[in-house]
């Protein structure tokens, strides 16, 4: 992954093309860039942010801002209620506690 002004980038190797290709993810605008060369795929993801910003400027729009850290959850209203059991047997709210348990699950 790539990290420039917040946004993230994720790369793939296409091996029948020889090239690498990435996409900014968390954005509902579609960001694209490649590149042969890792150093070159880095350069052309920094290029295609900027060029990004420069367009929501030239258009008077405000960017996009990427993953603003509220998730709104349907859960079953059984998984709903353990989850609240074991918050507060922790001590702690439900956010706390579901943000502990999902960073625990993805490292």
């Amino acid at each position: 992954m790539l990290k420039y002004k917040g946004y993230t980038g994720v790369v793939q190797f296409d091996d029948e093309a020889m090239v690498f290709h990435g996409e900014v993810v968390g954005l509902r605008d579609v960001i694209t860039f490649r590149g042969q060369t890792p150093e070159e795929i880095k350069k052309e993801f920094k290029t295609s942010i900027e060029g990004y910003l420069d367009w929501c400027n030239d258009l008077g729009q405000e960017p996009e801002k990427p993953f603003s850290g509220n998730v709104h959850l349907r859960l079953q209203p059984e998984l709903h209620a353990k989850l609240a059991t074991e918050a507060k047997m922790h001590g702690v709210s439900l956010n706390n506690y579901i943000n502990t348990t999902l960073l625990r699950a993805v490292g």
